[in-house]
């Protein structure tokens, strides 16, 4: 199989599928296009999230944090505590260790999350640094729960590739410094700055209370992905509209110099919101005053398919495959 997040068929068909047991208080189980588990613990419920982060060394603990609570926010939720999982590898060094807990520790402080435990190793069944992250919400039980329906707007926060473009990057700082970055028109500063970004939890607590119907924080797979798994999971059809998709001058020009599809590339610091019309409005508004850039993209459509339109072509977005990340950092 292709390194990357399991093909969503596979997902389905070997790891949903198995699971046999329900409970009564699960509200929201395991799916394609799931961010989060939610429970019923009686006034409020709450929200469970794990994520592991495999493709970057460089900034590995803000990364870790960030994406973990990004699902937790991608529920309406809140996120106010971690589990933390560090599989080192063999020869590993403490300071190391040191490093990437100084990372969280900051990007947790950001978040207002606390790291509540967890279990760290060095092990020789990993070659490189691999962190696994669980974290938990409470989010109030009146949240909208109105379906998505045809006519319903599409909405992304900030711009696609923040994640990728800042680990692509920090991995390759001098030789991109070198030869991409002394073009006048690009700012190296702006990418650095991107690490600071990964947060979406902001809007979604925001949009969750302003009546989104479905959101998904833009993860592997890229934007194209996270319209795949939007559709999948409202069991309606999505047309997008490519030159609506925000995305940096700086991201473009990396993923031309990598030769890779920024669109397929994971855009953690990113979201995507399903909401009525009135209700998008509103957001976007109200994330202005939060100075957090909101736009419409495109909407749901009666027929079952996941476009994307690009100048007057119209085509269908196919299962995500393995993330444009990995054409690089494999390498």
């Amino acid at each position: 199989m292709e390194v990357g997040k399991l093909p969503n068929r596979l997902l389905e068909e070997i790891i949903i599928s198995n699971i046999k047991t329900r409970r009564d208080e699960v509200i929201e189980r395991a799916g394609v296009g799931k961010d989060c588990a939610v429970i019923d613990y009686g006034d409020k419920y709450c929200v469970i999230s794990s994520d592991p982060i495999t493709g970057a060394t460089e900034n590995i603990g803000k990364i870790a944090v960030n994406v973990a609570c990004n699902d937790i926010g991608a529920a309406g939720a809140e996120p106010n505590a971690l589990l933390m999982t560090i599989l080192a590898p063999k020869g590993t060094e403490q300071k190391e260790i040191e490093r990437i807990m100084n990372e969280a520790n900051e990007a947790a402080d950001l978040i207002n999350v606390e790291i509540v435990g967890g279990h760290t190793e060095v092990t020789d069944a990993v070659n490189k640094m691999v962190l696994s992250l669980t974290a938990l919400g409470m989010r109030d039980k009146e949240i909208n729960n109105e379906p998505v329906k045809t006519g319903d707007l599409v909405l992304i926060s900030k711009e696609i590739g923040i994640e990728g473009t800042s680990i692509l990057y920090s991995e390759n700082k001098e030789k991109l410094d070198r030869e991409l970055f002394k073009d006048k028109n690009l700012s190296s500063k702006k990418v650095e700055e991107y690490i600071d970004r990964l947060s979406v939890v902001k809007e979604g607590v925001i949009c969750g209370k302003l009546g989104s119907k479905y959101m998904h924080d833009i993860t592997e797979g890229g934007v194209y992905g996270a319209l795949w798994e939007a559709h999948k999971a409202n069991d309606l059809g999505i047309l997008a509209k490519e030159d609506s998709i925000p995305i940096s001058a700086e991201t473009k020009a990396l993923c031309n110099y990598f030769n890779i599809n920024p669109y397929r590339l994971i855009s953690s610091g990113s979201m995507l919101i399903i909401a009525g019309k009135e209700d998008s409005y509103n957001m976007i508004e109200k994330l202005k005053e939060e100075n957090i850039r909101l736009e419409i993209i495109g909407e749901i459509i009666d027929e079952k398919k996941c476009l994307i339109q690009s100048n007057k072509e119209i085509r269908e977005i196919d299962e995500p495959e393995s993330d444009e990340l990995y054409k690089v950092v494999t390498k």
